[in-house]
Order: structure tokens, then C-alpha cells, then sequence
């Protein structure tokens, strides 16, 4: 399969798409819940340990902007590796729950470094 057409099936452009899937999903238990708890929570945590890492070995990535200017790079990185390899999908959805979960780290890491 071309790679246009191969990220034409495979990707999702729309934000919230997924998200608001497995939201539906939970709410009237249409499918196993392990697949939405483990998408949704899964893809938040991945990027979690970032929030708190990043800023402990990089004093610059305390700044909330240089962050998650940081993170937006790295994070849409890893989906378009993905979508090139041919390994997984792009999913804007991931990209948001990514972000989420370094943000989280980050004022996890703020409040806690804080005291």
C-alpha cells in the first residue's frame, strides 16, 4: 500500500475522535472496558515521568512555555515515526492525552519541588 493512502486509513486528523469513542463506550459499556481505561490511561501516563525528568536534568523545562514547546516536538515526533514506519498510527488524540500527562508531571513535579 502507497504511503498517502496507507496514512489515509491509518491516521486520525479529528481531534477528540477517539477520545470521545472510548468516552461513549464507557458510559454504555459497548465494549470491553480494559480497551478504553488502558488507551486513555495509557497513553496519559506514558508521557507523565517527562513532566517530572525533563525539568530535574534540564532546569530550562521548568518554564511551562519551554516545556511544552519541548514536548509538543518530541511527542508529534514519536506519532510521525510511527506513521512512517509504518509501526502504529498518527492519532491526534494520543498527541492531546501525551500532553496531558507531561503537563500533569510538570505540576506534579512543581508543587512537589516547590515545598
Amino acid at each position: 500500500m502507497p504511503l498517502m493512502e496507507y496514512i489515509r486509513y491509518s491516521s486520525n486528523f479529528v481531534p477528540f475522535k477517539t477520545i470521545n469513542g472510548y468516552v461513549v463506550s464507557i458510559s454504555n459499556v459497548s465494549m470491553n472496558l480494559d480497551i478504553p481505561i488502558k488507551n486513555l490511561a495509557g497513553n496519559v501516563a506514558a508521557f507523565l515521568p517527562m513532566g517530572f525528568f525533563l525539568p530535574y536534568y534540564f532546569r530550562k523545562l521548568y518554564r511551562l512555555k519551554t516545556f511544552t514547546i519541548t514536548m509538543t516536538v518530541m511527542i508529534l515526533s514519536v506519532e510521525v515515526i510511527q506513521l512512517v514506519t509504518r509501526r502504529g498510527s498518527f492519532d491526534i488524540d494520543d498527541y492531546i492525552l501525551n500532553i496531558i500527562g507531561a503537563l500533569l508531571g510538570l505540576g506534579i513535579w512543581k508543587a512537589v519541588s516547590a515545598q
